[in-house]
């Protein structure tokens, strides 16, 4: 675990602060911003708006971060329906991240409310209110998808926002998308950043429908994915099919997923074990694809 020290606010391009993981080697978020992402990636494409005036809405955001993405994600339900009631359950390895966003008083620009119930999630782990009941569930969540399939939650909307597949593919396996999936309700959508081929073939192998999401802060697209029964109520503004060639994407070696039988292998584990799949498979190359697209997909594209 890291101290509180250890984390530096960096601003990014819409007045928001990010941090940088030294043991991920990445951002937390892009440089276009880290409130906006929530918003754009997360909170929009999940249908919250129209969620809040059911009146009731369960969230799981796994690898809850700096808290972000529950924080946009309750700002824009209770702007549509201030007495919605709302459920969070957030999944977090380290949590001395969310701590550090508080200590650093990065949601000081936010109304007073979300600091505080901010704060509470991070340093009491929970918190209980008239239309809010929050749990910060810390350790891996390999572990902890488990225990909340079995006690038979069932999320309205899912944030899946992991460090990226090459870095932290342990959360991007067949398998741990999967048991994800299996956290998600029927009439609900589960949204990430990640375009990947090797994610986008784990979310269909978990029996869901994939559309892509706006470009935020990249040039690239994200995904959202819901049961086919649901997403086929949906008009193509709210859930964008592929394109013909992110389909053809899906063809080539970019999509052989990562595997994780038991839930337990380490990063190089997995790495390696995908890239011996690779190595011997008879797919289309990702630059071949790219040749038959021309300029498709932009610089930056992480297959």
């Amino acid at each position: 675990m890291s101290n509180l020290e250890n984390f530096t606010p960096q601003p990014t391009q819409d007045g928001s602060f990010t941090f940088f993981s030294t043991e991920f080697n990445e951002a937390f978020h892009s440089h276009y911003g880290a409130k906006q992402e929530s918003l754009l990636k997360f909170a929009v494409p999940t249908r919250l708006p129209i969620l809040a005036k059911t009146g009731f809405i369960r969230l799981l955001d796994v690898c809850y971060g700096l808290g972000y993405n529950t924080a946009a994600a309750l700002k824009t339900i209770w702007e549509v329906n201030p007495s919605c009631h709302v459920e969070v359950i957030g999944l977090e390895l380290n949590p001395i991240v969310p701590q550090a966003a508080i200590s650093h008083q990065l949601f000081t620009n936010w109304d007073n409310k979300y600091s505080k119930i901010l704060s509470a999630i991070a340093f009491k782990y929970q918190i209980q209110s008239d239309y809010l009941h929050a749990n910060l569930l810390i350790g891996d969540a390999r572990s902890l998808i488990l225990k909340l399939q079995k006690s038979g939650f069932q999320a309205d909307a899912i944030f899946l926002d992991p460090f990226s597949p090459p870095h932290c593919p342990q959360l991007w396996t067949i398998e741990f998308i999967d048991k994800v999936s299996k956290c998600l309700h029927p009439n609900g959508l589960l949204a990430t950043y990640s375009c990947a081929a090797a994610v986008r073939t784990a979310l269909l192998s978990a029996g869901l429908v994939i559309g892509s999401t706006p470009p935020v802060g990249r040039r690239t697209p994200g995904t959202i994915a819901g049961y086919s029964a649901h997403t086929q109520t949906l008009t193509t503004s709210e859930f964008l099919p592929l394109s013909q060639a992110e389909i053809e994407h899906l063809q080539t070696r970019a999509a052989i997923p990562y595997r994780d039988s038991n839930l337990s292998d380490n990063t190089e584990e997995i790495l390696r074990r995908r890239q011996q799949e690779v190595n011997v498979s008879n797919l289309e190359s990702t630059s071949q694809w790219r040749k038959r697209w021309l300029n498709y997909p932009p610089s930056g594209f992480t297959p």
